[in-house]
This record gives structure tokens, sequence and C-alpha cells, in this order.
């Protein structure tokens, strides 16, 4: 059902709000809808056209899964931010399959396609903020499949293990090797394989459920 609070986000979210008429404002309203979701709850599954999701609170995760259920984390989406693949259906010339969890307990706001393209005929910014927010996704899903092409695996988990450590602002990383190789898109057994190396190279600690960054400069200089 409508939620007054999308109005909120849509204005900090579209540049050219105040610039729409109020049946724009109106028909947008009226085909937005606040959700939340649970930790680990998935949002968007690639079936469907589930719309343009706006993120109030907490993180979602964006990904993309094989044949055999392995996952590759392309980005995450953070609150503020918006999530423009989850709608796809809206650019009829983008076909790229994702799916979409909450990884923290989230708030959002979720604009239907069909009220999106609705108003977007009548004001092309509307399309114009999609493609924008689309190309720059593509950038970030570009630099993931060239680490997985290009990038050495020890490389790659030190990019890894720096980023997760920036996002939670904390050297301690509290996930097990078999989420990390979900994550990574690789086998548990080479994940434990290269966290014992860098283990017994002093650039981490080992513990369940988790690892310890102990030599930021070893892995910031793996990672370059």
């Amino acid at each position: 059902m409508p939620c007054e609070k999308c109005e909120l986000v849509f204005k900090k979210s579209f540049p050219f709000w105040d610039g729409l008429s109020e049946k724009d404002k109106i028909d947008l309203m009226n085909g937005a809808g606040c959700a939340e979701f649970k930790k680990g709850q998935t949002i968007h599954d690639g079936t469907v056209c589930t719309g343009i999701i706006f993120v109030k609170t907490g993180c979602l995760r964006v990904y993309i899964l094989s044949e055999d259920g392995k996952e590759i984390t392309l980005y995450r989406i953070y609150a503020g931010d918006v999530c423009v693949l989850s709608a796809s259906c809206v650019l009829e010339s983008i076909n790229f399959e994702v799916q979409v969890d909450a990884e923290e307990d989230s708030r959002c706001c979720i604009l239907s396609p069909v009220s999106f393209r609705y108003v977007a005929e009548r004001k092309p910014e509307m399309k114009i903020f999609l493609l924008e927010k689309t190309v720059s996704r593509f950038s970030d899903v570009m630099w993931v499949m060239q680490q997985i092409l290009f990038m050495s695996f020890d490389k790659r988990l030190a990019i890894f293990l720096l980023s997760e450590s920036k996002k939670n602002g904390s050297n301690e990383i509290k996930l097990t090797h078999e989420q990390i190789a979900k994550y990574m898109g690789s086998a548990r057994e080479v994940v434990s394989r290269m966290l014992k190396y860098f283990s017994s190279e002093g650039y981490v600690e080992l513990s369940r459920g988790g690892v310890s960054i102990t030599d930021f400069d070893a892995l910031e200089a793996l990672a370059l």
C-alpha cells in the first residue's frame, strides 16, 4: 500500500522532484510502498520485475547466481542509495538478471515499474535518472568481473577482506570460510587454503566463524 514516508525518500533521491507536477508526484506515490526485510531475506530473485528499491536503512546485497548455485556478489546498496537493476524491465535494452538480498535488517521504499514508466513517458528526466544509475552500477559489475577473470585469488581475497573491514569499521570480519566463498563465487576449500596461507604469513588470525586482520599493510600491498 502507498507509504507517505516515501515522499521524503523520493525528494532526496530524485534531483528533479520539485519540478514534477502534483499529478506526477501523486502517480509516483500511488505506485510506491514501504517494506521491511529481515537479514538474509530475498527481495528480488530475478523472476519478476520488482521495481526500483530505495534503501532507507540497512544494506542490500546484489549478486548473480549460477546454475549450480554459486553466488558472486556484485555490489552492496546502503541507506540513501537506489537499486535499479531490480527494475531492469523499465529499460528494454537491459536484460541482466540479478538477485537482491537484505544483508542487514532493512527498510525500503519500492516504486513499481508501472508507475515509473507511466510518469517517465511525460518526464524524460525519470528515464535519464535510471540510465545514469544503471551505468554507474555496471562499472561496479565490470570491476568484479575484472577481478574474477584477471586477478590472482590471493589478490582478490585481500581486496575482499579489506573491503569488508572498511564496511564494518573493524579489523574483525565475522564471516565463515563458506560465506566468504559464497560472496566471492569460489569454493570453500580454495578460500580456506588461502586464509591458512595468510595466517601463516601473519596477515590474519583465524577463529571459529571469523577472520581478524593483523597486518593491514601486507594485505594492502597484496591488493595493489
